[in-house]
């Protein structure tokens, strides 16, 4: 497991203030006591959780052209056909994976293929797990077009407490399915929006994880 490059600057200013805390701790309050215990305790306990939260497991990656891996670790909150007004203008099976403030929340690429369309929409804070989060909160699009079966759309969603997406895909480049497509800070949920041919392969409130996790089979209805 390695620290993604994302957590950088929040651990760096996590450690800051908890030195700085605890030189001050001492400087005003000399004679030790149980309270500089319990507040070193609690200084501790806060930066392990900021540096866990930006971990990134190693994981052994493997791709294939007709699965769908799941983009992001979490569970499943929706699965569904929905009419796609962004880009698609058409129906879709939507699959929503919602990430807690305790997942990896390192988002992957769902397919292989070349990006065709990336767009930014500020918008609300809606709780990720929200049916409206995926059409009214601030967000991120990306339309990967698949060389067999065409484009498969991912959202990445901010939530109540998450209030920064990244996204490093750009329209025009190819990429490969499992790398890194972005990384949205203190929970959030990322969509799908998959053909509807598509066999879907997780069910309602399942434990997934990113790039491991089969979603979904690509027209595997047209067999």
């Amino acid at each position: 497991m390695k620290i993604h490059k994302e957590g950088y600057n929040s651990i760096a200013v996590t450690s800051v203030v908890a030195v700085v805390l605890v030189i001050a701790i001492n400087y005003f309050f000399p004679v030790p006591t149980i309270f500089h215990y319990l507040g070193y305790s609690s200084l501790l306990v806060c930066w392990i959780i900021v540096v866990r939260f930006f971990r990134m497991p190693l994981r052994s990656l493997v791709e294939d052209v007709d699965i769908v891996l799941c983009p992001a670790d979490g569970t499943i909150v929706a699965i569904e056909e929905v009419f796609v007004e962004e880009f698609f203008k058409d129906k879709r099976l939507q699959v929503s994976v919602f990430m807690s403030p305790n997942n990896v929340h390192v988002n992957r690429y769902p397919v292989s293929g070349k990006i065709v369309y990336t767009k930014y929409w500020p918008g609300s804070f809606l709780v990720a797990w929200h049916p409206k989060s995926s059409t009214e909160n601030e967000r991120n699009t990306v339309v990967v077009d698949h060389p067999k079966f065409g484009p498969i759309l991912v959202r990445q969603i901010a939530g109540a407490m998450a209030r920064r997406i990244v996204c490093y895909a750009r329209t025009g480049e190819r990429i490969e399915q499992g790398r890194e497509l972005g990384f949205i800070k203190f929970g959030s949920r990322v969509d799908l929006f998959l053909p509807l041919d598509a066999e879907i392969k997780v069910a309602l409130e399942q434990k997934v994880q990113g790039g491991i996790t089969a979603i979904a089979r690509l027209g595997a209805k047209k067999r």
